[in-house]
């Protein structure tokens, strides 16, 4: 029996005209769950009993479980128990312009970077579209609020579970669905080649962010694994074709490690690199944790590498810090239950 938070509105259609019914109650069914939010399908009031019955045959509306909570300021951290046991997490943050959430696509990562918790434990297995839409179901009932943006930077690699994380943000952003524009919808991957060149296909107006990290292809084969597979020297020019593709800038991630690529030469190679595209750079102040013996840069050495950046004519910022006292930080989810 499947879950029908991972069903699409499209889905929904098709089963229903092999249902022998019209397509349109699948319109119903999705106004349902996602405006009123109703827990079983005997509250479809609307829909005839025999179909409600039918629907329960072959669906179900099972959800995750919130097993905690934690807040620091703007930000709140929720732990979810999976119903096979395993553990995820999710992070609220708000933010000026409204409600953001980054949610995770797969229970560990094999993505191993060096200086990521999330990756300490092995992936176990992909999410499931219901188990990422429900994240968003549950954090909105618990706070009685809708959310305005998402970004798929959890726990694992987005692009490593395509398909279902593909579904996941049809469902969102369907305006039957949770409602939210594609253009505050951000995935981010550290940069699975294909599935990037797969993605410029979708017809999606989502934002891409590609977690770099290093300026050369050395330094970031140390401390990102992915790069033996898949080399910077490819991946910046796939980017590229990305960029042109779907005319979308693309945000470059680039977590300030202490001693390791936070110099001036760094910088100065990482504006080379980026020269000409569009882009701008995200400076992450990396998130210490008490397993991983990599440590911050200074606020002085990220500010010399900002405004490197800035007089060699890239876009850049430094990212707000949200959670870092809960553990919700970026790079810093885990889920100490595991």
């Amino acid at each position: 029996m499947e879950n029908i938070y991972s069903y699409k509105r499209v889905d929904l259609e098709k089963y229903f005209v092999c249902n022998g019914e019209k397509k349109f109650k699948a319109l119903q069914v999705f106004e349902w769950l996602y405006d009123k939010r109703v827990k079983s399908f005997k509250e479809m009031s609307n829909i005839k009993k025999e179909l409600q019955e039918k629907l329960s045959e072959d669906f179900n509306m099972f959800m995750i479980k919130i097993q905690k909570k934690q807040e620091d300021g703007l930000t709140k951290k929720y732990l979810f128990k999976l119903y096979d046991g395993n553990y995820i997490e999710a992070v609220l943050m708000e933010h000026d312009y409204g409600l953001s959430i980054c949610v995770s696509s797969q229970v560990g990562c094999n993505m191993g970077c060096k200086f990521c918790e999330s990756g300490r434990l092995k992936k176990v297995r992909n999410l499931e579209a219901y188990e990422m839409v429900e994240q968003i179901l549950l954090v909105e009932a618990d706070i009685k609020k809708r959310i305005a943006s998402v970004v798929i930077m959890g726990i694992g690699e987005p692009l490593d579970n395509y398909d279902n994380v593909m579904d996941f943000i049809k469902i969102i952003n369907d305006a039957k669905g949770i409602a939210i524009g594609a253009r505050h919808i951000t995935i981010s991957t550290c940069g699975l080649i294909p599935k990037i060149e797969e993605l410029s296909e979708e017809d999606l107006q989502i934002n891409l962010a590609i977690s770099l990290h290093a300026p050369n292809t050395q330094l970031r084969s140390k401390i990102m694994p992915v790069n033996n597979a898949y080399d910077l020297n490819d991946l910046i020019p796939t980017v590229k074709k990305y960029i042109e593709k779907t005319n979308r800038r693309v945000t470059i991630e680039y977590v300030m490690l202490d001693g390791v690529n936070d110099n001036e030469t760094n910088a100065r190679e990482l504006a080379s690199l980026l020269k000409g595209m569009n882009v701008y750079v995200n400076l992450i102040p990396y998130n210490e944790t008490n397993h991983l013996e990599y440590k911050r840069a200074s606020k002085d050495t990220i500010m010399k590498f900002y405004d490197t950046l800035k007089k060699l004519g890239i876009n850049v910022t430094i990212r707000k810090e949200f959670g870092s006292n809960i553990d919700a930080a970026c790079g810093q989810l885990r889920s100490k239950e595991v």
